[in-house]
């Protein structure tokens, strides 16, 4: 059946192709309409005439045709008084060829002008990094609203609002002037982060890890570290990505179960990938300008420094824990401090952290608290309380692979 390859490529390729749709229109939500438009169309058509030569021209086709249609609707409306953009679609592939090379050239720059288009100063920086993640990183609404730690519906708010606030403001579809970028930076890090972590650690999906998000991400932060060399949190951004994509392929047993960090195959780990993160780290460490994705770039890096679970440096990582909470103070920042802590200096020093953490409530509904909890319950031998905190924990996850994890240890508790 085709379905589930449409599916595979309308991921994959979607925000691509939906980057530079919305360039050319300058409304994100008729570019969404169009794109959804072709992408219906490719279902109906692909499965009865087959995979077309080019996918991705295909569907560019299409959607930018459905949207010159809507363009042309809105223009005797009171929505849109200009002229219609220069809109004419390429022939089909069928009628020219090198569709897919010529009439997408450029498209991969048009992921980043998003980015920038996104966090738009103008636009307020929650739903700046929420649009974004949702048209360059093609999360749903409840990916985000998770990633965010707040109801879906607030994120649809924020949605809303940053649309009509670029369709407004005529908010250009550009990488801003040099010396403006740095008043965006900090929400286009934030982007690229967000959309690293929901491939690395996916909410909705089957699977444990979406690749093409993770790569899609490091992506991004090259492209950053060219276009802004001066930066070292840009750099600390790229070396944290690299170092855990390096860990990617090890997280996943046979079972498909997550296999935490302590119990993976430290010789499968990409050894080019960590020396390459080691050294963005490096030279970024050596412009002496210190912030959280160098602070966390650095943890990381103690942990693929280390031959073996027990060599590593717990010591070091709960002091750049410590450092890491200065800089961006939070819930989930505290709560791996509390884990750290537990490492370096017992169970029960974090243990501690973690109850008085579940006692301020802003982690209600975060699976990561009763898991870490009945972690370190389990770890000190008390059972009975770890099982509860397990069975805490998994009323409220949603990965698959996070769920048979946390069951295994049930189970490991003599319960079920």
């Amino acid at each position: 059946m085709l379905t589930p390859i449409i599916d595979g490529i309308c991921r994959t390729e979607g925000p691509r192709l939906l980057a530079g749709l919305i360039r050319r229109v300058g409304d994100f939500e008729l570019a969404e309409d169009a794109m959804q438009d072709a992408f219906t169309k490719a279902l109906e058509v692909w499965p009865a005439q087959g995979l077309p030569a080019a996918p991705a021209a295909w569907l560019t086709t299409v959607a930018q045709r459905r949207a010159v249609d809507l363009l042309r609707r809105r223009a005797t409306g009171p929505l849109y008084t200009d002229e219609p953009p220069d809109m004419a679609a390429p022939e089909a592939e069928a009628e020219a060829g090198d569709t897919d090379t010529a009439a997408l050239s450029g498209v991969e720059d048009d992921r980043l002008r998003l980015v920038f288009t996104c966090c738009h100063p103008a636009i307020a920086q929650p739903a700046q990094v929420a649009l974004a993640l949702r048209t360059l990183g093609g999360l749903s609404t409840r990916e985000i609203a998770r990633a965010f730690l707040e109801p879906e519906a607030t994120t649809a708010q924020r949605l809303v609002r940053a649309k009509r606030k670029i369709l407004d403001a005529r908010i250009p579809f550009e990488v801003p002037s040099r010396e403006l970028l740095p008043e965006r930076l900090q929400a286009v890090l934030g982007v690229v982060y967000l959309i690293f972590n929901e491939g690395y650690a996916t909410t909705e999906h089957d699977g444990l890890v979406r690749p093409d998000l993770c790569a899609e991400a490091i992506r991004l932060g090259r492209l950053l570290a060219v276009l802004m060399p001066g930066e070292p949190e840009v750099q600390g951004l790229l070396a944290l990505m690299l170092l855990h994509d390096a860990r990617r392929a090890t997280r996943i047993g046979g079972d498909g179960a997550l296999v935490p960090l302590e119990e993976q195959d430290r010789s499968r780990w990409q050894a080019g990938e960590i020396a390459e993160g080691l050294a963005v780290l490096e030279a970024a460490l050596r412009l002496r300008r210190r912030g959280p994705y160098q602070l966390q770039a650095a943890i990381a890096a103690l942990h693929a420094e280390a031959p073996h679970a027990d060599q590593t440096d717990w010591r070091q990582i709960a002091i750049l824990y410590g450092g890491l909470l200065g800089e961006q103070p939070g819930p989930v920042v505290e709560l791996n401090a509390a884990v750290a802590l537990a490492m370096a200096q017992g169970p029960e020093h974090g243990l501690a952290w973690i109850e008085r953490l579940a006692q301020g409530g802003e982690l209600k509904g975060y699976h990561l608290l009763p898991a870490a909890r009945a972690d370190l319950l389990r770890r000190l031998g008390r059972r009975d309380e770890a099982a509860n905190a397990y069975r805490a924990a998994l009323a409220l996850v949603r990965n698959p692979a996070e769920r048979l994890y946390l069951e295994r240890r049930l189970a490991e508790c003599g319960a079920s």
